[in-house]
């Protein structure tokens, strides 16, 4: 676990912008709030690592919730946010990885 911009984030995060062991490159830099715990992680590996019980996706009614965290600068975005971005932080215009558009089904009520 490693606070970062205010939150804690759990699971195997090695630097301040939310990166982890397993996703770490320049563009891996949100951490995401997870439905069933509430709590941020870097990437689903991270939680199934830490938690004992099963990854919940976020409902699509749910998508004003603010569950995405960027963290180049601490923005906190909905998923709606998140989802339409064009995977660039609305605030301080940092890249997000544009690969991680391929596990949103993994999160976010989405169509896979």
């Amino acid at each position: 676990m490693r606070v970062v911009h205010g939150e804690r984030v759990y699971g195997a995060v090695v630097d301040d912008d939310t990166r982890c062991a397993h996703y770490n490159s320049a563009l891996d830099i949100v951490a995401i709030k997870f439905n069933c715990c509430g709590r941020w992680f870097p990437c689903r590996e991270c939680h199934d690592e830490t938690e004992s019980h099963e990854a919940k996706q976020w409902p699509r009614d749910e998508f004003e919730t603010k569950a995405i965290l960027c963290g180049a600068c601490g923005n906190r975005l909905t998923i709606n946010e998140y989802l339409n971005c064009g995977h660039n932080c609305p605030s301080c215009d940092s890249k997000f990885n544009p690969g991680c558009a391929s596990h949103y089904h993994l999160y976010f009520e989405v169509e896979s």
